[in-house]
């Protein structure tokens, strides 16, 4: 299996390299449809090597690493070539070659337009090595190759949003580009001093530590350092003003994985480096992430309500980014619960998470192509869109989103939120109970918050008087391959709502494993 996990990462590499070589032929229109082709049979064959991978896991063991390789890379400073998958980042693996394929799909019949992009071998180039950098990112071992994958997917994220997003793409890329870069360097700051000071980049064995050998002021600072860096990623309040701009701008299969992976970057951090590496800092600093995560989940919603109100003139995607802001905020507070229940509630928020805001952001960039905008007043009009009336199918699908991001029970989007809340009712040791079970309270007005502005969105966008003038003449309904990228989210998302066991029987021994010093 480990060489299962290697070809998960060297076929994207390979596949994007290629795209550097004339091999696609010497007409521009045909070398761009056999491109884009051959970016969707690439990612096809990741998918396909992730479920081998997935089907060989040992499921009776999830907290054991499995198809591991670890070879030594650069002896100098001790960074070994360390690659394996556990209960934690399993999940996460096949969630990012899932929804890498069906961008590809999405991407072959809705290519994003340009200004100045020369072919779209450039866009599948860049695509492939967004999924070779995000895959690694969860396979990795080392501080310092887990640092290296965290950065590869700055660049290609930056290109497909500064030369095949909208409106000002170009402004929103910089801003990304410069805060996660400025995030990663606190970051690597952190690994450095953790590295230096227990003689090993190697995750498992900083792990199995548990600290030991690192006085409490080392790791304070070392936490802090680390937590501001992945804090950035996830995005936690206040770090999280880049996000907005950068998916309003995006394009949709952009936003799909900056949203549906990206974000998972940060929070995975958080528990693979952050929980085991330095356990006596993460406790200092978890009641201020608590905070910091509450009051996120209360802005997010705040700010969506005011996207969502008539006359604000409100992007869609940019409020379901503010969504995102909240969202995040209950695995933010999961984590920093630092009990099983919270840490499992973050992981499953986190899949759940990516399936439900992935599919959003698929319907509202279909609806930004038909109507030619996202703007939520020009969208719905004086009585509403009607899409049950106008695209029953595509009302649907947005309705059925929206009721699963604002964690209706029996969805994926109940369970993770539910055990987050869980975890601040009865915190660690060490930790402050009546300041959590304030974050709670806060946490549970967000819920409450989240299904006001959700609900406002599906009256507005799918509900009205079809007979009414439209902003367009004819609204077409779900394509066939629309259909076939949507589709898969849709059941996935309820799959995990009715059977949580299948995500948390993997991550719970991992995590228990991981805070007991695994």
């Amino acid at each position: 299996m480990n060489a299962v996990l290697i070809a998960l990462l060297v076929l994207p590499l390979v596949g994007a390299a290629l795209t550097l070589a004339p091999v696609f032929g010497a007409d521009p229109a045909a070398a761009d449809r056999r491109a884009l082709r051959f970016g969707s049979a690439v990612t096809g064959a990741v998918l396909v090597l992730t479920v081998v991978l997935a089907a060989g896991f040992d499921h009776d063991e999830p907290a054991r690493m499995q198809a591991t390789t670890d070879v030594s890379w650069i002896p100098a400073i001790g960074v070994r070539l360390h690659l394996g998958v556990d209960g934690v980042s399993l999940p996460l693996i096949v969630l990012t070659s899932l929804l890498t394929f069906l961008c590809a799909l999405y991407s072959e019949r809705r290519l994003p337009s340009g200004d100045g992009v020369p072919s779209a071998r450039s866009f599948v180039g860049l695509f492939l090595l967004l999924e070779v950098g995000m895959l690694a990112t969860f396979a990795v071992l080392d501080l310092l190759l887990f640092f290296l994958a965290f950065e590869i997917v700055l660049i290609p994220m930056y290109f497909l949003i500064a030369r095949w997003g909208s409106g000002a793409k170009v402004p929103a890329a910089n801003r990304f580009i410069l805060y996660t870069l400025l995030g990663s360097a606190v970051m690597l700051l952190g690994f450095l001093l953790v590295g230096v000071r227990a003689g090993t980049f190697d995750m498992q064995a900083l792990a199995a530590a548990h600290g030991s050998g690192l006085s409490h002021s080392t790791q304070v600072i070392a936490a802090l350092a680390i937590m501001v860096g992945l804090a950035v990623k996830a995005p936690a309040w206040p770090l999280h003003s880049w996000l907005p701009d950068a998916h309003t701008a995006a394009p949709t299969v952009g936003s799909v994985l900056l949203a549906g992976v990206l974000l998972k970057m940060g929070t995975y951090g958080l528990v693979r480096v952050l929980l085991p590496v330095v356990p006596d800092g993460t406790t200092t600093l978890a009641p201020y992430l608590g905070a910091f995560a509450a009051v996120g989940i209360v802005y997010g919603s705040l700010a969506c309500l005011a996207l969502a109100r008539p006359g604000a003139k409100g992007d869609l995607k940019r409020l379901i980014a503010y969504s995102s802001v909240g969202h995040m905020g209950f695995v933010l507070l999961g984590i920093a619960s630092l009990t099983p229940v919270g840490v499992n509630g973050a992981l499953f928020a986190n899949i759940a998470h990516g399936l439900i805001t992935g599919l959003l952001f698929f319907v509202v960039g279909a609806l930004k192509d038909r109507y030619g905008t996202a703007d939520l007043d020009t969208l719905s009009g004086a009585t509403g869109a009607a899409l049950y009336g106008r695209a029953p199918r595509l009302g649907a699908l947005l309705a059925f989103a929206a009721v699963a991001s604002l964690g209706l029970p029996g969805l994926a989007g109940f369970w993770g939120e539910l055990l987050a809340m869980f975890g601040a009712f009865d915190p660690a040791d060490g930790l402050s109970r009546p300041a959590f079970v304030t974050y709670m309270v806060l946490a549970g007005l967000g819920t409450l918050l989240t299904a006001a502005y959700l609900l406002i969105v599906v009256k507005r966008v799918c509900m009205g008087d079809p007979k009414q003038p439209a902003p367009v003449a004819e609204l077409a309904d779900l394509r066939p391959y629309e259909a076939v990228s949507w589709t898969p989210l849709a059941a996935l998302t309820l799959l995990a709502g009715l059977w949580p066991a299948l995500l948390l029987g993997l991550s719970d021994p991992a995590v228990k494993h991981l805070l007991g010093g695994g």
